[in-house]
């Protein structure tokens, strides 16, 4: 193949993605895989682009250019076509990535991909080796298979909002598309694993998830709650349904959290506060859960007593795990956030040097531990800022007969 331009010389270099999603599961995905070092070319529709480029405000740049930040916060390390998959030139032309693809990545309604004439078995036929990566709102079958599906109906249909929120009474969805960020996650993680059995077959495969399952298997032990035990569980604010005490707290000046999850950081927790560890009504897990509102009213007494920042340092002294409830503000202002590699520093062409939420997956060689070189990310496209390079490159493949 002709020379691939990636986001770095990462596990995934010298893999072509081609992404015709939209919105943000999909996205999500190609975008993890960009971050790995694939090609990951954006297939959008002429003049409008992925719908997330009107999704504002906040819009940013200059009048005549407006961005949006939510498009910006899933589509780095990609290349932006325009193709109108309806008409014959861009039938043609997404034809052709087919063929060079090794990963096709989409998110339409089960069926539209079909009518469009690029149905699983054709792409197949096109390109044997091609992982075919389709995400759906609820399935690609079953009585529901068609629905339409976006994060928040997701969050409300799987349960999520039913767990989440102050009370029974409050069903609240979670502050970010979670649905859509796992489908996402499991996507990419799907088509790695299809990747890796490509090397031993020699052939593709269709990897398929949905919000739906993504949500219902995040589940964990709520979901045992009810299928092993019967007990159907519901939302109880900031507060662990199983452990106790494991939430959070209000002191002199604000919020904390602390995770008191074995018997001898009770033992140490309730020393500090001058709580008798030993009360029947906490002498155990088991105790304290049922007897959560007095377990709760003596924390805050105890914690009233003074601010955050004194509580957190002698909490954390003891061994018991703590933390403050921080603003997103604060977050990336963390020495620690920034000492991770979670802000990708980026070149865009009209915002000139912006700071991105980065990849979470840092590699290294274990000979070397400190040899870590940090990606070289690339900025969200421009809509159809790659038309001309993506249609050089094809035909330099065609021209080498790859």
């Amino acid at each position: 193949m002709a020379e691939q331009a990636s986001s770095s010389e990462g596990p995934l270099s010298g893999i072509v993605v081609v992404d015709l999603s939209r919105a943000l599961a999909g996205p999500h995905a190609a975008m993890l895989l960009g971050d790995l070092g694939a090609r990951v070319i954006k297939v959008e529709q002429p003049g409008t682009g992925d719908d997330t480029r009107s999704w504002g405000p906040p819009f940013v740049g200059p009048e005549d250019e407006r961005i949006s930040t939510y498009f910006l916060s899933c589509n780095r390390n990609k290349e932006s076509v325009e193709l109108d998959l309806k008409s014959p030139e861009g039938a043609a032309v997404l034809t052709r990535l087919v063929r060079a693809a090794d990963v096709l990545v989409e998110n339409f309604r089960p069926g539209v991909l079909d009518r469009l004439g690029f149905t699983a078995e054709r792409m197949a036929e096109l390109n044997p080796r091609l992982v075919q990566c389709s995400i759906s709102g609820f399935g690609h079958d079953g009585p529901e298979g068609g629905r339409a599906g976006y994060d928040q109906i997701a969050q409300g249909e799987a349960g999520l909002m039913s767990l989440t929120g102050p009370d029974h009474e409050t069903p609240t969805k979670v502050g970010v598309p979670i649905g859509d960020l796992l489908a996402g996650m499991n996507a990419a993680y799907g088509a790695l694993s299809a990747l890796y059995e490509r090397q031993r077959t020699g052939r593709g495969r269709v990897v398929r998830t949905s919000l739906l399952s993504s949500i219902v298997g995040v589940h964990a032990f709520q979901g045992t709650r009810w299928t092993v035990a019967g007990e159907v569980p519901g939302a109880i604010g900031n507060h662990h349904p199983s452990i106790a005490p494991y939430g959070s707290y209000t002191c002199a000046d604000g919020m904390l959290q602390v995770a008191v999850a074995s018997q001898g950081q009770w033992q140490k927790f309730a020393g500090l506060l001058g709580i008798d560890a030993d009360d029947p009504r906490f002498a155990d897990n088991a105790a304290r859960v049922a007897n959560r509102p007095a377990l709760n009213e003596a924390i805050e007494a105890a914690l009233a007593e003074d601010g955050r920042e004194a509580w957190l340092e002698r909490i954390g002294a003891v061994g018991v795990p703590c933390g403050a409830v921080r603003t997103l503000d604060q977050v990336y202002e963390s020495d620690q956030v920034r000492s991770q590699g979670l802000l990708a520093e980026v070149d865009h062409p009209v915002l000139g040097g912006i700071e991105l939420p980065g990849s979470a997956v840092r590699f290294s060689d274990p000979a070397d531990p400190d040899s870590e070189t940090p990606p070289d990310h690339r900025p969200p496209p421009r809509l159809g800022e790659h038309n001309d390079t993506v249609r050089a490159w094809l035909d330099t493949l065609d021209e080498s007969g790859s």
